[in-house]
């Protein structure tokens, strides 16, 4: 299966952002983008941001199932996952109020 990658993240925050939390979404899989697979995205943390509340987000979220800290660079998601969407998370986002 091809796995389709879309990365939201500035070319500094690729620099910047390097550990984040993954999950499966259990909502966007098996359709759209991910037809066939399941949906994964994670949310690259920057140094100023609370990795933790970020981490307590993402598992507040009824539909992201296997929530992990990951270091964004080499993680790969597995063989199943037909879509992969990675967003930045800044000291606005809302994982951090």
């Amino acid at each position: 299966m091809t796995c389709e990658k879309v990365d939201d993240r500035t070319p500094e925050e690729v620099k910047t952002h390097v550990w984040g939390v993954v999950a499966r979404d259990s909502f966007m899989s098996h359709w759209g983008g991910s037809r066939g697979g399941f949906s994964r995205c994670a949310w690259a943390c920057s140094p100023g941001a609370d990795i933790d509340k970020l981490y307590s987000w993402v598992t507040d979220r009824e539909e992201m199932k296997y929530v992990n800290i990951v270091k964004i660079d080499t993680y790969r998601p597995s063989k199943s996952t037909a879509h992969y969407h990675i967003y930045a998370c800044n000291s606005d986002h809302n994982s951090q109020k």
